[in-house]
């Protein structure tokens, strides 16, 4: 055993501020009202669902996660958030399309009483949205003190004590780090000039961390990981994590390729493709967004199949990635995985996958699980970047000079043996020798 970390406890309300009130956000905030009525079970949360083993095989130890590590109750949560549309959460999940009337009708008060608050946003960074419900300031820094108005007022009128910032909005144009990012002092004067390098999201999470807030990133937008930012949060104590929740086929894709990997099954191709119909693909539709969203799907193979070290196997992999907005499948994405493989003596093989699935219903348990894992954080005093929380994203945050870690199931270990670090207990190796010496 080692010397757990010290943990504030989780008393009193958290509360949850998540940027755009959409489908992804409306199904979490639904979803855990039926939750907390007993209507409904925390499916594909590993926070509320999940057991983590302790010690020996031998010892029969594993708790819920939620039993081992002081983590905030469910019906201590407060949601809040802003949205560019005025429409308020019981009229946003019934346009989102996601939930059945039945379920939404038995939460219908609850959802109705979250109104959003005008948002800070531009359509140079989401060229396919437009909406009335947008704050209106002097300049982008004067846009940033409104939104740390919004969150200080939050945070009174609900009487939290805590609270976490997620990104749930729209994917914004492709951007790259700029002169402004690259110092606090850099990006303050950025925000005064209304530099056009510095997009929404950068606005919110640079008002989340300048209140000492956890933010998450749920988009693959540039955001929290610029220098400047991770300088504030240094010094502010928040904990950031992101980018791009894995959901769909690039949750797929780090499950299926460690296992070919761990095989030393070769790869020559891996084509994919998508279609869905809500906003998410309406504004993926707009190809310098989709820019955005295709470079976070497309590096976790580099990654995983380390092509460097194993260039007989991975070199020169033809990996192609496609998202097509098709209005009739709404919420409900489908994705197919054309993968050509070979094997012993080079004899080629091939893996078709074709996953059905519900975008928001996969996204929503991560929401819950990165809001309430970053506020565990926050208690234990760690901040800036959270690698161990990589287990939810596509495009996680890494340390300079490191590489990113996207196999699943390393992702795993490295979130639990994190949660047993903090709590004092012996990190699991998998080694075993000891049942047998």
């Amino acid at each position: 055993m080692s010397t757990p970390v010290e943990i504030a406890p989780a008393k009193g309300k958290l509360g949850v501020l998540l940027v755009g009130l959409g489908a992804v956000s409306t199904t979490t905030i639904a979803g855990v009202f039926a939750i907390r009525k007993g209507l409904a079970k925390p499916i594909g949360s590993l926070a509320e669902m999940g057991t983590i083993r302790l010690g020996k095989r031998t010892d029969n130890r594993s708790p819920l996660i939620k039993d081992f590590v002081p983590l905030a109750d469910l019906n201590d949560i407060v949601f809040g958030g802003w949205d560019i549309f005025e429409d308020n959460c019981y009229e946003a999940a019934k346009h989102a399309g996601v939930l059945e009337e039945k379920l939404l009708e038995q939460v219908k008060d609850e959802l109705a009483a979250i109104k959003p608050m005008p948002a800070v946003f531009d359509r140079q960074y989401v060229k396919r949205l437009d909406g009335p419900n947008v704050k209106k300031g002097k300049n982008k820094k004067d846009l940033a003190n409104q939104l740390i108005a919004d969150i200080r007022k939050f945070k009174a009128d609900n009487g939290c004590d805590r609270l976490v910032l997620i990104w749930a909005g729209s994917t914004e144009i492709f951007m790259q780090e700029a002169p402004c990012h690259q110092s606090l002092a850099a990006f303050e004067k950025g925000l005064e000039e209304s530099d056009p390098a510095i997009a929404s999201s950068m606005i919110y999470a640079y008002a989340a961390i300048s209140e000492g807030i956890p933010y998450g990133n749920a988009a693959p937008n540039l955001s929290a990981e610029v220098p400047a930012l991770q300088e504030l949060a240094a010094k502010t104590g928040s904990p950031v994590c992101g980018n791009d929740m894995k959901t769909g086929q690039t949750l797929i894709k780090t499950v299926i390729a460690p296992g070919l990997k761990a095989r030393m099954i070769g790869v020559r191709g891996w084509y994919s493709t998508n279609i869905l119909g809500n906003r998410d693909g309406e504004v993926l539709d707009d190809p310098e967004s989709f820019k955005t969203k295709e470079e976070s799907k497309k590096g976790a193979l580099d990654y995983i199949f380390q092509p460097h070290l194993y260039p007989d196997l991975y070199k020169d992999i033809s990996h192609v990635v496609r998202i097509n907005y098709y209005p009739p499948r709404g919420d409900n994405k489908e994705g197919w995985d054309n993968i050509d493989i070979f094997g012993w003596l080079g004899y080629p093989m091939q893996l078709k996958i074709n996953f059905l699935c519900r975008d928001s219903i996969l996204a929503a348990p991560i929401v819950l699980d990165v809001a309430l894992f970053l506020d565990l954080a926050k208690r234990s005093g760690m901040k800036g970047i959270q690698e161990w929380l990589s287990f939810y994203f596509k495009s996680p945050m890494y340390a300079k000079d490191l590489y990113p870690e996207h196999d699943l199931f390393i992702q795993l270990m490295k979130l639990k043996n994190t949660l047993r670090y903090i709590m004092g207990e012996e990190l699991i190796t998998h080694l075993g020798r000891e049942y047998y010496d």
